[in-house]
């Protein structure tokens, strides 16, 4: 089929996917879900097999790249075999995962025999202290042992994440970049994104700019804006001296919705046309064929109507968008 299937109002070809498969994590870091969060119940969520089918669905319509996300993903029972069944269908050139980490010792190996590409793995600290109080998770060694391993295997592209707040831990950020260039690694630093109620920080009292990370690193290191782009929303600089790359991701300061090329579909099949706004077009109904008078395809090109030109996050604001990260899709 033609992938002209996947234009939106505005022209962008959306030709990545990012699909989570789970709202549960064996963490619960602060800027992300409370505590006691309660999770979705089975009947809500999608089978694998279901999203293995619209997986397949939109690669079909012309969707290059797929991201598989949580959530933690690799918590969900079975994934292997799901991402095995995406990763073998023709037409997609790129697999990638999102992780904090936790699991990447025992499925490092399984996860590339699998056919994943890239690994993006969530690391905001290296101080183990630190790690347990913004994840309230004990597991700081076992995520490093699993990013070790993840580096020691021939994976297209591993790269950290990072969100950096203000007075939590942008005194890392060198470390941070350190860590992952010695490890042949990319790494992004995130600016926070106003999603849920959180009650442990004050998003403005906390929010460092891209801008201000860059500035923090040029100290450090003679960073060259890169001409090469990912098909995610991340800016990457060429780092002198070495071969891998320091990124920013900059929902606030400097948004990236003219250039906006994806979607995401939620765990409970909800496919969210943008990030920072609550578009969305619940794709359960056509998937399980209660309504079958629209297939599938038919209703996500409906649902690309949706998909607006750009987001408005306001720092000074209640959050307009009530779901957490972990409901969206890291």
């Amino acid at each position: 089929m033609h992938d002209s299937q996947l234009i939106d109002p505005f022209g962008r070809r959306i030709d990545y996917l990012r699909i989570s498969v789970t709202d549960r994590c064996d963490f619960r870091c602060t800027y992300c879900m409370d505590e006691d969060v309660s999770f979705l119940p089975k009947k809500d969520i999608l089978s694998l097999e279901e999203i293995v089918q619209v997986a397949k669905t939109f690669i079909a319509m012309g969707t290059k790249r797929i991201r598989i996300t949580g959530g933690e993903p690799l918590v969900r029972k079975n994934i292997l075999w799901a991402l095995e069944q995406i990763a073998s269908t023709p037409g997609l050139e790129e697999l990638t995962i999102t992780t904090n980490g936790s699991q990447l010792y025992k499925m490092s190996q399984d996860l590339l025999d699998v056919g994943v590409s890239r690994i993006n793995i969530s690391l905001d600290t290296l101080d183990p202290q630190r790690f347990f109080t913004l994840t309230r998770r004990d597991k700081f060694q076992q995520v490093i042992e699993g990013i070790e391993k993840a580096a020691s295997l021939p994976f297209k592209r591993l790269k950290i994440n990072s969100v950096i707040l203000k007075n939590h831990n942008d005194d890392e950020l060198f470390a941070l970049t350190d860590f992952a260039l010695q490890r042949n690694m990319d790494i992004s630093f995130i600016e926070e994104m106003p999603l849920g109620h959180i009650s442990d920080h004050d998003r403005a009292a906390t929010y460092k700019s891209s801008d201000e990370v860059i500035q923090d690193l040029s100290q450090h290191y003679q960073l060259t804006p890169s001409t090469s782009t990912t098909s995610g929303p991340t800016r990457y600089y060429q780092v002198a001296g070495h071969s891998h790359r320091v990124g920013v991701i900059s929902p606030h300061s400097h948004n990236f919705c003219d250039t906006c090329n994806r979607v995401r579909l939620t765990v409970e099949g909800r496919l969210l046309l943008c990030l920072g706004n609550e578009h969305s077009k619940d794709l359960k109904p056509y998937i399980r064929q209660a309504q079958s008078n629209i297939t599938l395809q038919e209703a996500i090109i409906e649902a690309l109507t949706l998909k607006p030109e750009k987001h408005h996050f306001n720092l000074d604001e209640a959050p307009q968008i009530l779901r957490f990260m972990s409901a969206t899709g890291g």
